[in-house]
């Protein structure tokens, strides 16, 4: 088995793979983080769809979220700051052209109804 995508230097079957299939929940916003970052590399589209406020659901294309998974060769993730309801990362890709590329973000969660939820996220340019 391998490392986890999110790089948290535990198996990804004892570390996201559970919160992805529903037998964990992510216990703070930086696991559900974590887990969206796999996700991504994955290409479950559902569970981030699923794990996105419903609130916010609208503003997201499950074939543009999956375009946009599948398109990037997912590298790394970094995370630089964690409090309580967010999480500030990078996320390292090589995009389509195969060209280094960072995703730089301020994420902010909601827990609600015993769940985290990702809400939205201001981005940073590099």
């Amino acid at each position: 088995m391998d490392n986890c995508y999110c790089d948290s230097g535990v198996l990804f079957n004892q570390c996201c793979q559970p919160i992805i299939e529903g037998t964990q929940a992510a216990m703070t916003a930086v696991a559900l983080m974590r887990s969206r970052y796999s996700a991504y590399t994955i290409h479950n589209v559902d569970y981030l769809i699923a794990t996105t406020h419903s609130s916010q659901r609208d503003n997201y294309s499950k074939e543009e979220i999956l375009n946009w998974a599948k398109t990037n060769d997912w590298q790394r993730l970094e995370i630089l700051a964690v409090k309580p309801t967010t999480v500030t990362f990078k996320a390292y890709y090589l995009n389509s052209k195969k060209q280094s590329q960072i995703h730089h973000e301020h994420s902010r969660f909601v827990f609600e109804n015993g769940a985290w939820f990702y809400v939205d996220g201001d981005y940073f340019d590099n």
